[in-house]
Formats: C-alpha cells, structure tokens, sequence
C-alpha cells in the first residue's frame, strides 16, 4: 500500500514539475515581447526626449490584442532625469509656443538628458489539476532602458 501511495505522489509530483516547466516554455516569449516593447518605446522617446501619447497608446493596445497579455496586467512609465513623467501631448508646438509655461511642466527636457522607459507586467502562471486551478501567485516581471534624449528644444533654458 506504501509503494502504490508513493507511486501516486511521484507521479502527481512530476506532472507538477513538467506542467511548471511548460509554463517555463511560455515566460520566455512573453518576457521577450516585454523586452522588445520597452526598447522600441525608450527608442521613440529619445527622438523626442518625451514619449508621446498615441505612441502609449497604440503599444498599450498592440499589447492588449495579443493572447498572452489579455488578461494580464501590465504597466508602462516614462520618466526624465527628475523624475517627472515623460509623456506628452502628440503636438510638441503646444509646449514650445506658449511662453508663460513654466520649463517643469513640459514632460521633456533638453538633448543629452536621460530617459527611463520601464515596463512592469504579470505572468500568469496556470496550472489545473483534475480540473481545479491551483492557486499560484503570478511571476512580476519588470524590464528597463534608459537612453539619451536626442532633440534640442530652444524653448527651453540650457
């Protein structure tokens, strides 16, 4: 009785372990769409030193129509070298014509300036045993560039 009972534990043990290691399988596509996305934003918000909103847009939704972040949270942010947020309008004319702005309410700063595009997201990990999800926590997984803003603003105080 002592060997079947170990017989069944083995075997419910390894179906675990080769479920885990086909979630593995999944992780590595899904962390590598989070790499991709997050150096092709850093690299949109150093051609304008701030990244702009249809361009979060439009990432956000790219990212939402593919099935392994459907129902998974996630979260872009775009910070300057202060600390501010680093998103802004899609017309950067609104910031560069009005003269009584004040320089740190414009989401970029001047050439050279670095940018921080973070991408934080949750995989999902989903096993089902005889028909009933096991309650596991989800992997956050976090990923960060930082890069050189590129344009030079000449409203801006050097």
């Amino acid at each position: 009785m002592v060997g079947v009972l170990k017989a069944v534990l083995i075997a419910i043990v390894s179906v675990i372990v080769l479920i885990l290691i086909m979630q593995l399988a999944f992780f590595f596509p899904f962390y590598m769409t989070v790499v991709i996305e997050t150096a092709k934003l850093a690299n949109i918000a150093a051609t304008d030193n701030y990244l702009k909103v249809s361009y979060l847009a439009d990432s956000e939704m790219l990212l939402r129509e593919r099935p392994i972040f459907n129902n998974t949270e996630f979260e872009i942010t775009v910070t300057n070298a202060d600390g501010r947020n680093a998103v802004g309008f899609d017309n950067s004319l609104i910031y560069e014509e009005d003269e009584y702005l004040a320089d740190n309410f414009k989401p970029y700063l001047q050439r050279g300036e670095p940018i921080t595009v973070t991408m934080t997201a949750e995989y999902p990990i989903e096993v089902i045993l005889w028909g009933r999800p096991l309650p596991l926590r989800p992997v956050e997984v976090s990923y960060s560039v930082t890069t050189i803003g590129l344009r030079y603003y000449k409203d801006l105080d050097t």
